[in-house]
């Protein structure tokens, strides 16, 4: 949908509210009151979970509800409403399953068609429970019942039609559930329909299932297009709106974010610039995550926020090590100043994980956010073709909010001049920091140096770097060495020697 339709559109407030957190967002607002909507989806997807979500939002509007049941009976909506803590005190349920009278053989028709009588007691039913209660919230669960119950197409267009002029003048919204299990998809409903959700459920082959929305139709109003991932918890769904980064506003230009280690900043320009990406890239061990760790806790110690998404390590280890380290990490984790958010590949979708983000930075004003790795990241992703799509939308969003990103990238193999990275997003990121491994005098040691950084002055050096309990130590640029990005550097002269170098 065109943006510019925004401005054409309802304002919020005359909006019916859905009560799912996220899909006002993706609605603008919510669904314009007195239509007739179509939330479509495999058993299983949540529909049944959002119609009733809509339902009890109506409730704590003051509004009047209905749910009509043709598939569950009542002690089964019941049940799934405890198992989510809610009650169901406030909603009318009319329950239209077949009773054990209309299964016993006296119950057969012989003049006429079980749907000919079946389908119009049901609408007559139905509308006299609107005609009596005047509900404002209407939810059919499903079509798939009033489908058969037709027994051809055009009838149940026809009833489709019948059920939308009769709420036409009824001030009510109404809610069609359709379950998909009809042989081929029927579009009469989307054709008929003033919008149209249909709820996926997907099964990586590794992994939880994962569930995903969209908004295939809604008339005359802007909304936010594309899948939108969701996940179904005790209270309810969550969606998670596609993250789109120019509907943020951009902050101007802000201050460095010194790592308080001078070798470090001079190397980078005097500091990591809030509102561009920095890839700190090297092979495993070389010290990757315990610089990111630098930069964060030296942020925290002048009191800014920060954020670690961490995919390769548990939080124990990060915090064990980085305190072998010198680096006082934990303290700023216990006081809430650092928030560290340990992610499972197998149960994370990009949605909550782009969601997770926006909020470290829109609700805890985070100044500094690290994703530790770009391999976990990869992994976490179903199809990896489009992982540089979602990281360019979630480093354009960050560096927009203003916030300093540090993103880790694992090299394949240790040392040598053919190290690759399973995904390359160095032309992403704004500066990039290469950490290698090197040989020299029978021992293996590190070495760093920028290779990048846009918009900015940074050391072109090579320098040598260690890990102690004393912390991260950078020693003078290593200038009579050739080749030591190769792994087998050659020594010029004798000048530089390991006293000088401090490793």
């Amino acid at each position: 949908m065109d943006p510019e339709l925004l401005d054409e559109q309802p304002t919020s407030g005359s909006l019916s509210r859905t009560g799912v957190p996220g899909l006002d967002n993706i609605l603008r607002g919510g669904f314009t009151p007195n239509r007739l909507y179509l939330f479509e989806g495999v058993p299983g997807s949540g529909k049944t979970t959002l119609a009733l979500q809509f339902l009890l939002e109506g409730i704590r509007q003051g509004e009047s509800v209905l749910y009509v049941t043709l598939s569950e009976t009542e002690e089964e909506l019941r049940a799934v409403a405890a198992s989510h803590g809610w009650t169901l005190d406030g909603i009318a349920i009319r329950e239209l399953t077949p009773s054990q009278r209309a299964v016993a053989p006296e119950e057969d028709y012989t003049m006429f068609h079980p749907s000919e009588v079946e389908l119009g007691e049901t609408i007559e039913t139905v509308l006299n429970d609107v005609t009596s209660k005047s509900p404002t919230r209407v939810v059919f669960d499903s079509l798939s019942e009033l489908r058969l119950l037709a027994g051809s197409a055009l009838r149940f267009r026809r009833q489709i039609l019948a059920l939308k002029q009769f709420f036409s003048g009824r001030n009510c919204t109404v809610i069609l559930l359709d379950d998909l299990t009809a042989a081929t998809t029927d579009l009469q409903v989307q054709s008929i329909a003033h919008g149209v959700l249909r709820l996926e459920q997907l099964y990586p082959e590794f992994g939880a299932e994962r569930r995903r929305l969209i908004v295939l139709k809604y008339r005359g109003m802007a909304y936010r297009g594309g899948y939108h991932d969701f996940s179904i918890f005790r209270g309810g769904l969550e969606l998670y709106p596609r993250l789109v980064a120019r509907d943020h506003p951009v902050l101007p230009p802000q201050q460095r974010l010194a790592s308080t280690i001078p070798e470090l900043d001079t190397l980078v320009g005097g500091g990591l610039e809030r509102g561009t990406s920095t890839l700190i890239v090297g092979a495993a061990g070389t010290g990757k995550s315990s610089v990111a760790a630098q930069f964060v806790t030296a942020a925290a110690e002048r009191g800014e926020p920060g954020a670690m998404f961490i995919f390769d390590e548990s939080v124990g280890t990060l915090l064990t090590r980085t305190t072998g380290l010198g680096i006082d990490l934990k303290k700023h984790v216990d006081s809430g100043l650092v928030r560290i958010h340990q992610v499972d590949p197998s149960e994370l979708s990009p949605g909550e994980f782009s969601h997770a983000i926006c909020r470290a930075v829109e609700e805890r004003n985070a100044s500094i956010v690290v994703i530790d790795s770009l391999n976990g990241y990869l992994n976490a992703m179903p199809e990896e073709r489009f992982l540089i799509i979602h990281l360019h939308e979630i480093l354009t969003y960050l560096g927009q909010s203003g916030v300093a990103t540090i993103l880790i990238g694992a090299h394949q193999g240790l040392v040598g001049s053919n190290m690759q990275s399973p995904v390359d997003a160095s032309y992403l990121a704004d500066a990039v920091i290469l950490m290698r491994y090197f040989e020299t005098a029978g021992e293996l040691r590190q070495a760093i140096s920028v290779v990048k950084k846009r918009g900015g002055a940074h050391e072109r050096t090579i320098r040598p770097f260690s890990l102690s309990s004393a912390g991260i130590t950078i020693g003078p640029p290593m200038r009579d060495f050739r080749g030591i990005l190769t792994g087998v550097p050659i020594r010029e002269n004798n000048s530089w020697s390991t006293e000088h170098s401090g490793p």
